[in-house]
C-alpha cells in the first residue's frame, strides 16, 4: 500500500508531463488555427454585418447585407450556375474517375507507370487549365470541334453559347480527376480477392461482380469522393474566372460562367463590398453544409461499412 501511495504522485507528474509535451508539439498548429482560420471566420461574421471598403472604417448594418444578397439578380444567377455546374461535374467526376480505377486496377504491372500518368495532369496549375480550355474548346478551331468535324459532327460554340460553356467546363474539369482515381485505386486494392473469386464460382461476370460486390465494398470510398466533389464544385472558380473574367478574356465574357465564388471574388476585391462578400460567403458556407447533411443523410442507406455498420 505504502508504495502504491508513494507511485502515484510521481504517475500524475509523468502523465502531466506527457500532456505538456504533448500541447506544445501541436502548438504550432493550435496558433495557425486560431491566426488563420478562427479569427477569419469570426472576422467575417462580423463584417457580414458591416458596410466596409477596406478603405474606411466599417459601419454597423445589421442584416442589410443579407437583404441586398435575397434582391440582387445576379446572386441568384450565380448560385444557378453554380448548382447545375455541380449537378454536372459530380456525377461525371465520380464515373469517370471510378471507372479509370476500374481499368487500372486490371491492368496488372503497367498499373504503376498509368496510375502516374494520370495523376500527373493534377499538378498542372488551375490558371493553365483554365487557358487552355479556350484553346481546346475554341468554336472555330479549337482541338475539340476539329475532331469532331473528322467525324462529320459540327461541334457547338463553348466558350460563347451560354447552352454550352458549363458542359465544356465540366469536360474540362476531368482532366484532373487523377486524385480520385488513385483514391478509387486504392480502395479496389482493399476488396478481398476471395469475394471475387466465390463470386466467379457462383456464375457472376464482371459487371455483376462490379455491381453486387465491389462497388458495396467501396462504397465509403464513393461517399467520400461524392462529398469532396461537391464541395469543391460549389467553390469553383480559378479555371472559368481565368477563361472568362481574367485581364485578357473581357473579349470571352460569358454570365453563363459566373458562378457564386467569381461574383462574391468581384464584389469583395473588385468593388472593395468586403462586407456584401461576407455575407455571400456565409450563404455559400449554409448551402455547402445542408447539401452535405442531405448527402450523409442518403448515404446511410446506400453505403456500407465494414462490420454492417450503415
Amino acid at each position: 500500500m505504502t508504495t502504491s501511495t508513494a507511485s502515484r504522485p510521481g504517475a500524475v507528474r509523468a502523465r502531466r508531463r506527457e500532456a505538456t509535451a504533448a500541447v506544445l508539439f501541436i502548438s504550432p498548429w493550435i496558433v495557425g488555427f486560431l491566426v488563420f482560420t478562427l479569427w477569419p471566420i469570426l472576422q467575417s461574421a462580423f463584417l457580414s454585418m458591416t458596410d466596409y471598403d477596406v478603405l474606411h472604417a466599417a459601419r454597423w448594418v445589421g442584416w442589410d447585407n443579407y437583404v441586398q444578397l435575397v434582391q440582387d439578380p445576379k446572386v441568384a444567377m450565380s448560385m444557378g450556375n453554380t448548382l447545375l455546374f455541380t449537378v454536372l461535374e459530380v456525377p461525371a467526376h465520380v464515373v469517370v474517375s471510378l471507372a479509370l480505377a476500374l481499368l487500372l486496377d486490371r491492368a496488372g504491372r503497367a498499373s504503376g507507370f498509368f496510375r502516374t500518368v494520370f495523376f500527373l495532369p493534377k499538378m498542372t496549375p488551375a490558371v493553365a487549365v483554365g487557358a487552355l480550355f479556350l484553346l481546346v474548346f475554341n468554336g472555330q478551331d479549337g482541338l475539340v470541334n476539329t475532331v469532331l468535324g473528322l467525324v462529320g459532327i459540327d461541334g457547338p460554340a463553348w466558350t460563347t453559347d451560354p447552352a454550352w460553356v458549363k458542359p465544356g467546363l465540366v469536360i474540362m474539369s476531368l482532366w484532373t480527376v487523377g486524385a480520385s482515381v488513385v483514391i478509387f485505386l486504392a480502395a479496389l486494392r482493399a476488396v478481398p480477392r476471395d469475394l471475387l473469386e466465390a463470386a466467379t464460382l457462383d456464375g457472376a461476370g464482371p459487371w455483376a461482380r462490379t455491381r453486387r460486390v465491389t462497388l458495396p465494398l467501396i462504397s465509403p470510398t464513393v461517399f467520400f469522393v461524392t462529398v469532396v466533389t461537391t464541395i469543391a464544385a460549389f467553390q469553383t472558380f480559378t479555371e472559368s474566372y481565368t477563361a472568362f473574367f481574367g485581364a485578357s478574356s473581357s473579349a470571352y465574357g460569358n454570365d453563363a460562367a459566373l458562378f457564386y465564388s467569381i461574383y462574391l471574388f468581384q464584389q469583395g476585391f473588385q468593388y472593395l463590398h468586403m462586407g456584401f462578400a461576407s455575407a455571400m460567403a456565409w450563404v455559400l458556407f449554409l448551402v455547402i453544409l445542408a447539401v452535405t447533411l442531405v448527402q450523409i443523410r442518403i448515404s446511410r442507406r446506400l453505403v456500407h461499412y465494414e462490420g454492417g455498420a450503415e
